[in-house]
């Protein structure tokens, strides 16, 4: 018997004008149908070789001899006049060719169609070659190309799925198929000749090993961003959960401004979740990967292999549904789903719950400290910081006083206006009464802030002038304390300023402080009632007229400890002795609609000041006495930012706890001041409140006098006489009030204090800042985004810490295009080849074989066509890749169960 391979050489070598390269394959038709006649021959031999059944209807063709010379004859006869007639159609085909400048079947591409029933196929067009340029040994077998290599493996394989599958007809060139494929001849692949029991193309071996360990440049790097995402997404939950306030570190006068800090969040956020997607993916090619391997398994799946596509593309999830519904379910689909959900989601949760924003902290209580210049109502101070443009030397004796009136008039008239006018809004309603919601006195502190103050020690106006046998207004309004505001810009306190957020931010204080109250009691007199107060009824006024000019000057009027003679309204007013308070002394008795004040008391002690006013009806008078203490029932509260700034006293809150007698229990309440009457007597001249002495009729005086109650009640659509007044002497209480001490006692020798020393008041503070926090609640929904990812990175360190190194990742779209290019064809694919799989296609199982160290993948028609596990014990692999491939087809812990 002579060996196949001892035959002559057969021409299976067709050549062309255009291109002398070696066909790779037979003519499938002149190979079925000599195998054929062979096929008698050579079934005797089957018996005595040594190979494996691959599935039904399929037969083996291990290394024969043919015995008979007539068939050796025949094989040659047959394949001389396949060459003449493939040979002939070439010609014609060529020619038709170089005439219309493409293929005969319209194609140019190296896609081509070679009939509608035997599909579609890409193939690699190679540049003609002379056999100088190329290495490849040439085979000495007549039933392989030249180009192959030596390739002795033990297994065999179906000719009918290698030669005769309709998938495979691109790939043959044959009687029909020649004439449409007059190019050169393809590279040859695995798939026309793969477990044939023949030899395999050199180029079909893997260069390199399926399996690479820790060194390999790839798992240090997927190993570094492992850990880079994981310590990253653990910092960013954490900062998530604890929510930071980044306070003076992210402001617009540091170097880190608000700008920087979001772009610099969004960097890393963004680079978490790619190195995320990057991991992940890499962890899902390795269990999917390692699973194809494993002969005990389920092998894996066309939709297994689409979960990277759900990660990298995530519309891929709706585009290609298919492969979402038959591996969507499955325990490792629900963690690729997750984990696409988690990285489209990343970003937007760092933005909702990591990225720095503007918002309020929550309410802090923390100690204040203010800067103390002088005393409460220090005439000499608040001169010194009148500003001026006359020179000292042009009026040294009245430069300070002359600035002063003119700040006190241009503020005082600025608050009345106002106050007039919400009177104004008021009128055009029903009113009210009641002193709680009556307008209450407002002013101005450097232009750009508000202040509002309260009233104070209400009482029941109709009961106090029932029992006094006249009417009697007393009320009292306290305005809150200027040095909060200094305080709040003070550097000392660390408060972040709206204009170091872009003029975006703002804060609220509440200070306990004493707040500056003054009390303002008028009651209505007679002339008769109250002789003994004005000088024109004195008998002494007869020898010694009033002179306006000179008065209070030259006029002999008694000082303290003298008093003047009582009056009905002493008790009232708490004149005399008892109380150590003289009554006041008026030039005269104005005319209706002018006012007088008692400008002789303009030395220290006197703790009130006096007005006179002429009421409408002649006869008929008002005394009210104006005073100031500090109160200790109120605190203040300021509100900054940047559209303006607003500053108000709570008074007589239960509920306040910074109420300033809570913080100091033993704090005196009430006690008048006597130095702001100095101050009162400046004020008072400004507003033309003394022009009576003159019959002035100041528009001022008429309007007070207008104002006068006519009945026991106050009238709900006007306000009374107390509150114009009480209006107008609040400006002198926020000037007085201006750097003086937060307690209501003076602890320094000297009344002006230089240089100024600090002072502390208890506060709470409630800021805004730059924070890592949510700003609306629906946004903590977000935490099981961070807290996934986070959990997701740990678990695939873990796995590739001690996994020992990857092995090749086929579900990367070059791999598995380099795998499936070079494996047999199957019938499970049937018909895919042109629209992709549908169907059960998706479901269908691949398992990754190694043979004579060429990998490739296929699908087992039943249970997988692999030898058992134990086959492997005890061989010898001379082949690292055969190593590795057995190595990783018995591993029992690569999650095959996902």
């Amino acid at each position: 018997m002579v060996p196949a391979r001892n035959l002559p050489k057969a021409s299976f070598q067709l050549q062309t004008e255009r291109t002398r390269r070696t066909v790779n394959c037979f003519s499938s038709r002149f190979f079925a149908s000599a195998m054929e006649e062979a096929h008698g021959n050579i079934r005797s031999n089957n018996e005595n070789s040594n190979h494996e059944w691959f599935g039904d209807n399929q037969f083996s063709l291990p290394e024969f001899s043919i015995s008979s010379p007539s068939t050796t004859e025949t094989l040659l006869q047959r394949s001389d006049s396949s060459h003449r007639r493939n040979s002939s159609l070439l010609d014609s085909a060529s020619a038709v060719r170089d005439q219309d400048g493409q293929s005969p079947s319209g194609e140019t591409g190296d896609l081509s169609d070679a009939g509608a029933d035997r599909g579609l196929a890409i193939s690699n067009v190679e540049q003609p070659t002379t056999p100088s340029e190329t290495a490849t040994p040439k085979s000495t077998d007549p039933f392989l190309s030249p180009e192959m290599s030596s390739y002795k493996s033990p297994k065999t394989a179906s000719f009918q799925d290698s030669f005769t599958s309709t998938l495979h007809q691109p790939f043959v060139m044959d009687d029909d198929t020649e004439e449409l494929n007059p190019r050169t001849s393809r590279a040859s692949t695995i798939r026309s000749y793969q477990s044939t029991g023949v030899e395999c193309p050199a180029h079909c071996r893997s260069k390199r090993n399926i399996h690479q360990g820790r060194s390999n440049w790839l798992a240090i790097t997927i190993l570094i961003l492992a850990v880079y995402s994981t310590i990253f997404s653990g910092i960013w939950l954490l900062m998530a959960i604890v929510r930071p306030r980044w306070g003076h570190r992210i402001s617009t006068t540091s170097s880190f401004n608000p700008g920087t800090a979001s772009l610099v969040t969004a960097l890393f956020a963004k680079t978490i979740e790619l190195s995320f997607v990057t991991v992940f993916v890499s962890f899902l090619g390795q269990v999917i990967s390692r699973r194809a391997f494993v002969r005990q398994s389920k092998g894996i799946t066309i939709a297994e292999m689409s979960m990277r596509s759900w990660i990298m593309q995530p519309g891929t999830m709706i585009t290609h549904f298919e492969s979402v519904k038959h591996a969507g379910l499955t325990y490792l689909g629900v963690i690729a789903l997750l984990a696409a959900l988690m990285a489209m989601l990343y970003t937007s949760a760092s933005d909702a719950l990591v990225s720095p924003k503007l918002g309020f902290g929550p309410v802090q209580k923390t100690p204040m400290y203010g800067l103390v210049h002088s005393v409460f109502g220090s005439a000499p101070y608040i001169e010194s910081n009148c500003q001026s443009p006359i020179p000292l030397d042009v009026d040294p004796d009245n430069k300070a006083l002359t600035c002063l009136e003119i700040s006190f008039s241009g503020q005082a008239y600025h608050d009345y206006t106002a106050f007039l006018a919400n009177w104004t809004d008021v009128a055009k309603s029903a009113g009210t009464s009641d002193m709680k919601y009556r307008p209450r006195p407002t002013s101005m502190l450097f232009d750009n802030t508000t202040i509002q103050g309260s009233w104070i020690e209400n009482t029941n106006m109709t009961a106090v002038s029932i029992s006094s046998g006249r009417m009697v207004n007393n009320v009292t309004a306290a305005m809150p304390h200027p040095g909060v505001f200094q305080a709040a810009i003070d550097p000392t306190n660390n408060i972040l300023q709206p204009q170091d957020l872009s003029g975006l931010g703002e804060y609220f204080i509440g200070a306990s402080t004493v707040s500056p109250a003054v009390n303002v009691l008028c009651a209505t007199v007679t002339a008769d009632e109250i002789n003994p107060l004005v000088y024109t009824s004195w008998p002494r006024a007869k020898h010694h007229p009033l002179n306006a000019t000179l008065w209070p000057n030259n006029h002999s009027i008694p000082v303290f400890p003298s008093f003047p003679n009582a009056t009905v309204v002493d008790a009232l007013f708490g004149f005399g002795e008892g109380l150590n308070r003289r009554a006041p002394v008026f030039p005269k008795f104005p005319l209706p609609f002018n006012t007088v004040f008692n400008d002789s008391i303009v030395v220290y002690g006197a703790d009130a000041v006096y007005l006179l006013v002429g009421a409408p009806t002649a006869g008929q008078y008002a005394l009210c006495s104006m005073s100031v203490s500090l109160s200790s029932n109120c605190s203040t509260k300021y509100h900054g930012s940047i559209s303006g700034a607003s500053l108000e006293s709570n008074c007589e809150d239960p509920k306040d706890d910074l109420a300033y007698v809570k913080s100091n229990t033993g704090a005196h309440n009430g006690l008048r001041n006597l130095d702001w009457p100095v101050l009162a007597s400046q004020l008072y001249t400004a507003l033309s409140l003394g022009t009576g002495i003159t019959d002035g009729d100041a528009s001022n005086s008429r309007l007070l006098a207008q104002l006068i109650p006519t009945q026991n009640e106050l009238n709900p659509k006007l306000p009374s006489i107390a509150e114009a007044l009480a209006v107008m002497s609040s400006t002198s209480l926020l000037m007085s009030a201006q750097d003086s001490p937060f307690q209501p006692f003076w602890n320094y020798s000297n009344t002006i204090l230089d240089p100024p020393q600090y002072q502390s008041f208890n506060a709470t503070l409630q800021s805004q800042d730059f924070a890592s926090s949510p700003t609306q609640k629906w946004q903590s929904i977000f935490y099981i985004v961070l807290l996934l990812v986070f959990m997701t990175n740990v678990f695939c360190l873990i796995y590739f810490i001690f996994r020992g190194g990857l092995v090749t990742d086929f579900i990367e779209p070059q791999n598995l295009f380099a795998l499936a290019l070079n494996s047999p064809p199957s019938q499970r694919l049937a018909g895919a080849c042109g629209c992709g799989p549908e169907k059960d296609q998706f479901s269908a199982p691949w398992f990754i074989s190694v043979e004579d160290d060429h990998v490739f993948i296929e699908n087992p028609d039943g249970p997988p066509k692999m030898a058992p596990s134990g086959q492997f014990e005890g061989m010898q692999f001379t082949s690292p890749i055969a190593s590795t491939y057995s190595m990783l087809s018995r591993e029992r812990h690569s999650f095959s169960g996902l």
